[in-house]
């Protein structure tokens, strides 16, 4: 397995990693994403672990805690082993106004249950799940600066954040000396490239890595779906499409058509050729892989250890190109002074 550093800093984290989302199953959300249970995620983190996958990724949110519940239980015994992400910012509990934000009394609060839940004295990368801006920027940093300094977290990053709520929090973290965010935890796939248009350029300008999540386009990038035929039936996109982020058909078409040409040429899946790219994209440090089942796993595993030919990389960023907003399209109009990373 490939091991890239994380943003600027001096920590490596596998090519891909393992999402948790699907561990615990409880609300209608999660219940559509898998109901992974204690027995069944010991036989995934084995089989990560065997494939050179040591970064496991959770929220507090996720199924209400049990996701760190029940990844804490399958780590019992190799935490020396992992690298363990999770997340806080959103609400957790609905009866307490402070359970919510990036406030110091909710930060330290919520590590501490995470710590707890996931039976750890440590997190290894820790991200703010969004931005909160009822809560000053400074407050935040401070007090991610402090649970660094008294050892709970190791490094930080973000979630969901755009380019002026991530520079102005870096511009601060250096104003007083505190610890950078390194980690972009940011959606980006074949037909969501929007991180592309400034997150991109931020990241390699300040040293910020991405850590991709819902890498398949929320589902849609499975090899399930064909021009013509109806969605699968156990397609969890019967009941999350209209949560994620909206795709018009005739453009998820183009592009899933490209990648069977190219699974043609090759002998990979569609699943396999869409987390290949991301990985050849600049400034992608890590790819979240979900499964709710062993055979889920060990297909999405098999999309590191090669490469996608240049020519095949052409094909699929064209067929999934799209005009940005504004200013983008402009600047993109002047490749000599705005050229594309690289």
């Amino acid at each position: 397995m490939e091991y890239r550093h994380l943003g600027a800093s001096g920590f490596k984290v596998p090519v891909l990693s393992f999402g948790t989302g699907t561990f615990g199953g409880k609300g209608e959300f999660f219940q559509a994403w898998g109901e992974t249970d204690v027995s069944e995620a010991r036989k995934l983190v084995d089989i990560c672990l065997d494939a050179g996958v040591t970064m496991f990724d959770t929220a507090d949110i996720y199924s209400r805690g049990s996701s760190e519940s029940i990844l804490g239980e399958a780590l019992k015994g190799r935490r020396d082993k992992v690298i363990v992400s999770t997340k806080a910012t959103f609400r957790f509990d609905d009866n307490d106004p402070n359970a919510v934000g990036s406030s110091r009394f909710h930060l330290i609060r919520a590590v501490d249950a995470a710590l707890e839940r996931l039976q750890t004295d440590y997190i290894d990368v820790f991200q703010l799940h969004g931005f909160d801006a009822k809560t000053p920027v400074e407050e935040t940093l401070s007090t991610l600066d402090d649970l660094v300094r008294a050892g709970k977290i190791r490094y930080t990053g973000v979630s969901n954040f755009s380019g002026w709520h991530l520079q102005k929090s870096l511009d601060v973290a250096d104003r007083y000396g505190y610890a950078r965010y390194v980690a972009n935890q940011t959606y980006y796939s074949l037909i969501g490239r929007d991180y592309e248009w400034e997150l991109m350029p931020l990241g390699i300008d300040q040293g910020v890595g991405a850590i991709v999540w819902s890498p398949l386009g929320w589902g849609r990038l499975t090899g399930k779906i064909r021009r013509g035929a109806p969605l699968p039936a156990t397609s969890r996109l019967h009941k999350t499409a209209d949560m994620g982020p909206p795709v018009p058909d005739e453009y998820l078409y183009r592009v899933v058509d490209a990648l069977d040409a190219i699974a043609g040429e090759t002998g990979k899946t569609v699943a396999q050729i869409a987390l290949n790219w991301l990985l050849q994209r600049p400034t992608v440090a890590t790819v979240l892989i979900g499964a709710r089942n062993e055979e889920q796993l060990r297909q999405n595993l098999g999309a590191a250890g090669w490469n996608l030919t240049p020519e095949q990389v052409r094909t699929l960023d064209e067929a999934s190109k799209v005009t940005p907003a504004y200013p983008y399209w402009h600047q993109q109009g002047f490749a000599e002074r705005n050229p594309f990373p690289v």
